[in-house]
């Protein structure tokens, strides 16, 4: 029987997860990507909290149109690295959640990078 996207992605999802976690010292960022819009979050997983999240949907960022969308998750990624620099968040473990390193979510790890998040 074969498997949707959707499945695989979810596989591999897990797959990942099993060796990430996210400490206190060093969070986790989480990836999600929908068609039109892009997620991160910075998850502390011992104790269950979500320290802060940025998404394309943030008033500063939904206001420019005609951008594309990996020029898009670059700002995300810009975004985020500020964010965590005002929490004290230096170093970060990466989740891509599934999906490709490449595109949107590659830009956002490099835009990240580009803003002082260690990986």
């Amino acid at each position: 029987m074969a498997l949707t996207k959707l499945e695989k992605r979810s596989r591999i999802r897990l797959r990942i997860r099993k060796k990430i976690s996210g400490t206190a010292e060093r969070p986790r960022v989480a990836v999600f990507r929908s068609n039109k819009q892009i997620y991160a979050q910075v998850i502390d997983d011992n104790n269950g909290v979500t320290l802060l999240s940025v998404s394309s949907r943030e008033k500063e960022l939904a206001g420019q149109t005609g951008i594309k969308k990996t020029e898009q998750a670059k700002l995300v990624g810009k975004s985020l690295a500020e964010k965590c620099k005002e929490k004290g968040i230096e170093n970060v473990v990466f989740d891509r959640s599934g999906y490709k390193y490449h595109g949107r979510v590659k830009s956002l790890a490099d835009a990240a990078r580009e803003g002082g998040l260690k990986f």
